[in-house]
């Protein structure tokens, strides 16, 4: 692949793609990017990367440049754990992005990877494979979306997350498609010893229906994993989306957060599971929902099992609609109704945003910052 050939080619994006795509976390022009990954409904227009000891490529090319990558697909995510996985799995044309931290390096600044559909009536299947070795530090920022007025799609991407000993992966996946685009993203990582796996969900612009629910398996000791997930739902919308924590060694843990905004006739359903199966784990989840209409709804569905004694598992849940008393105290010091309400919402979005570099992580909050000021 013409590396130069390629960027060339990523200026020539009409400006309301661009803007579509920074609001998803993607800059084309590579700005305090360590590597960039470009996929346009099923072609791929830049695989790059800028650091020493960082592989970013074009799976296909991967799996004829190291052999030994055939054995970490499907590992992490069974072929056959539904039918979105089949059709992924029977794709004779594998398209998506691998992505490796090689043993003891640290990427000082993140990776982009970029999926884009452009074309209406798409089926865009991918399969990514992301490895930070031992000792290794990696971000990845993956930035998904469409054009503002778009018609119907699908997104289907099977990603496997391996994080070895001693090494730090942060993901942060931010989806701005638009309102008649299904997406049905299947994710897993298995994090070794002393491994961190930080994933952030970030969906202010709604499709029609998302559908996911990625799962980290700790096989190490003292393994750490961590999902956040930042969901607003409006019209028709459908969003179920979870999070599952496999917490199979001694001492390992994990923390399941969400926060979710519905309004008008959307239905956000926020699922999360942790799993204690071994000595000395420990995790939380925590979900709370904020309804904006009457019509909307919001499932916070908590779940704890544990096969072992020793074991420490919370949840706590909360959902209701805006205090009364908030707006009227807020409007009582000089805000309008409208801008006492948008204040509260962007109040209650606002989370940390783990993992990610300091400066990456306030450009992702200031995201959904903006984009809960557009919410009224």
């Amino acid at each position: 692949m013409e590396r130069a050939e390629n960027e060339k080619q990523l200026v020539e994006f009409p400006d309301e793609h661009k803007e579509r795509l920074l609001m998803s976390g993607v800059d084309l022009s590579g700005k305090e990017r360590s590597g960039s990954f470009i996929q346009k409904d099923t072609q791929i227009l830049l695989a790059l990367a800028r650091h020493a000891g960082l592989e970013v490529m074009p799976i296909a090319e991967a799996l004829e440049t190291h052999e030994w990558l055939a054995e970490y697909f499907w590992k992490a995510v069974p072929a056959d754990a539904d039918a979105y996985t089949k059709a992924t799995h029977r794709e004779k044309e594998v398209k998506g992005v691998f992505v490796r931290a090689k043993r003891g390096v640290k990427i000082p600044f993140p990776v982009q990877a970029c999926f884009f559909i452009a074309s209406e009536h798409t089926a865009q299947k991918v399969h990514n494979i992301i490895i930070a070795e031992e000792d290794a530090e990696l971000h990845l920022i993956t930035g998904c979306a469409t054009p503002e007025k778009f018609g119907s799609a699908v997104h289907i991407g099977v990603s496997e997350f391996y994080v070895g000993k001693n090494a730090k992966m942060s993901f942060a996946m931010i989806h701005n498609w638009s309102s008649d685009v299904g997406v049905r993203p299947r994710s897993a990582a298995i994090v070794e010893e002393n491994g961190t796996f930080i994933s952030n969900y970030v969906c202010m612009e709604p499709a029609k229906s998302i559908q996911m629910y990625p799962s980290a398996l700790l096989v190490g000791e003292n393994a750490l994993a961590t999902f956040q997930s930042i969901l607003y739902g409006r019209g028709n919308a459908k969003i179920d989306v979870g999070s599952k924590a496999v917490l199979a060694a001694k001492g390992s843990r994990a923390e399941i957060i969400s926060r979710a905004v519905a309004t008008e006739n959307a239905e956000i359903t926020a699922r999360g599971e942790i799993v204690g199966n071994s000595a000395g784990v420990k995790g939380h989840l925590e979900c709370r929902g904020l309804l904006l209409s009457s019509s909307a709804k919001i499932h916070a569905i908590p779940a704890l099992r544990a096969s072992h004694s020793d074991v420490e598992l919370s949840h706590e849940a909360a959902v209701g609609k805006i205090a009364e008393e908030e707006v009227r105290y807020l409007m009582a010091r000089g805000l309008s109704e409208e801008e006492a309400t948008s204040f509260i919402i962007r109040g209650f979005l606002s989370i940390d945003i783990k993992g990610l570099p300091p400066k990456l992580a306030s450009q992702v909050q200031r995201m959904v910052q903006l984009s809960a000021e557009k919410l009224l």
